[in-house]
């Protein structure tokens, strides 16, 4: 038995500005120390159920967690693989279960000062079937593209929010509350205890997958009208208005597939 973990930074408790995302920026180093501590007390619950343990760090460059923290046998990937899978990179149908950890609110939404949706710069917001996609929702389509179900995910409440919404049964823990630019955020040390008895109950759940839409459709609101234009070369994809560009996927892999080629600019 398998459970692959997706991490992310800006959903983990503390976080605020994003100097303390990027390599370097104040506030980096103790943001990916909270990052490493909250993905360990996932890891060890999973681990505590007698499941092997895959990470994958999605953050930027995936360079930012300390694998000398993290429980021994755990196996980490970093740096990306340069497919559909991005932050999910590593997963395949054998997986029993798809956890994501330090997740944080889509492009569009008002719930994070770190509201964004793949790349901050690119987007004023992308929309899956009518809603706001952020990338758990992304994610998570390409963990039922391979028959994985989402069990848990902590990060932002306006986060949380949605993941519920959108897979009803799915635990959760809410590390903080975005206000304007302010997060308000729960103690280190209780994110990291939630955290690990949230992954422990969602495994024990035996939550069930995501049923598959009949289809995706996809719209994509660019900031700046050339991206749209370039996006619209994509086979089937349309320019809707001057930024936007919408495509129709049958199935989450195509969607997936599009995404990567009509976003990475």
């Amino acid at each position: 038995m398998k459970v692959f973990i997706s991490a992310d930074i800006e959903g983990v408790t503390g976080v605020t500005s994003w100097c303390e995302t990027r390599y370097g920026g104040q506030g980096y180093e103790a943001a990916s120390r909270q990052m490493t501590l909250e993905v360990a007390a996932a890891c060890r619950a999973a681990m505590k159920l007698g499941y092997e343990v895959v990470v994958k760090d999605g953050h930027e460059e995936a360079l930012n967690l300390d694998m000398t923290q993290l429980p021994k046998g755990v196996q980490l990937i970093r740096g990306w693989m340069t497919t559909p899978a991005s932050m999910m990179g590593g997963l395949d149908e054998s997986f029993a279960a798809a956890v994501y950890i330090g997740y944080h609110s889509p492009e569009g939404s008002d719930a994070s000062p770190l509201a964004h949706t793949i790349e901050h710069d690119l987007f004023n917001w992308i929309k899956i079937n009518g809603e706001l996609a952020s990338e758990f929702l992304l994610n998570a389509l390409w963990a039922t593209a391979h028959g994985v179900p989402s069990v848990f995910l902590s990060g932002d409440d306006g986060m949380c929010r949605l993941a519920q919404k959108s897979h009803p049964g799915i635990f959760t823990v809410a590390t903080k509350k975005g206000i304007g630019n302010a997060v308000w955020n729960i103690h280190p040390e209780e994110a990291v205890e939630k955290i690990e008895k949230g992954v422990e109950k969602s495994l024990e759940a035996g939550i069930g997958l995501m049923p598959i839409e009949k289809e995706y459709n996809m719209i994509i609101n660019f900031k700046e009208h050339q991206n749209a234009r370039r996006a619209s070369w994509y086979p089937g994809a349309k320019q809707t208005d001057s930024n936007t560009v919408e495509y129709t996927a049958a199935t989450p892999w195509e969607l997936s597939v599009a995404r990567m080629f009509m976003t990475e600019i």
